[in-house]
């Protein structure tokens, strides 16, 4: 999933519980419905993380969090979720479909390609120092500053109008 150059977007409704919740958590961009929950259950089967929660869960609630919810397999609400940095809008169940949808249309109008290039370059981040990002942000913004989309957005932004972007 994260090596796929487009976002993915996950529409939480419901309990995301043992592996549903490691591919939730895996997600780009997570809109959860307010009687949405998490909950990592390996532990109460005798098991262990898995399904890439043992790299996820950490890297978004921190260490001492993540063996909390991991080890005592504690249900996380939608709203607490959203506190603790694991999903990025916690909304009305009624608004859960209009909300992911927007997300969906402003990532299918954005330019692409430069989201593509940034998706791989922050999940690159996780095991690089800042020396190594820094290369990379230079030479894949020397790859950006070459596309299209670039070029349109400069010149949307010259005309003041809404830039439309084609992804190349």
């Amino acid at each position: 999933m994260r090596n796929m150059p487009k976002p993915i977007i996950c529409k939480l409704n419901g309990v995301a519980a043992g592996a549903g919740c490691s591919i939730a958590l895996a997600s780009d961009f997570i809109v959860a419905s307010e009687n949405a929950s998490l909950i990592e259950v390996f532990i109460n089967v005798g098991l262990v993380l898995d399904s890439g929660s043992s790299f996820f869960l950490p890297r978004l609630v921190g260490s001492a969090r993540a063996f909390e919810l991991s080890t005592m397999g504690s249900k996380v609400t939608a709203k607490q979720a959203l506190e603790w940095g694991m999903v990025n809008r916690c909304v009305a169940p009624e608004l859960l479909d209009e909300e992911t949808q927007k997300i969906a249309e402003y990532y299918a109008n954005a330019p692409t390609k430069a989201i593509a290039l940034m998706k791989k370059m922050l999940n690159k981040s996780f095991n690089s120092d800042l020396e190594t990002m820094l290369e990379y942000e230079t030479y894949y913004q020397e790859i950006a500053g070459s596309s299209s989309d670039n070029k349109e957005g400069v010149a949307a932004f010259n005309e003041k109008r809404k830039p439309q972007f084609t992804g190349k």
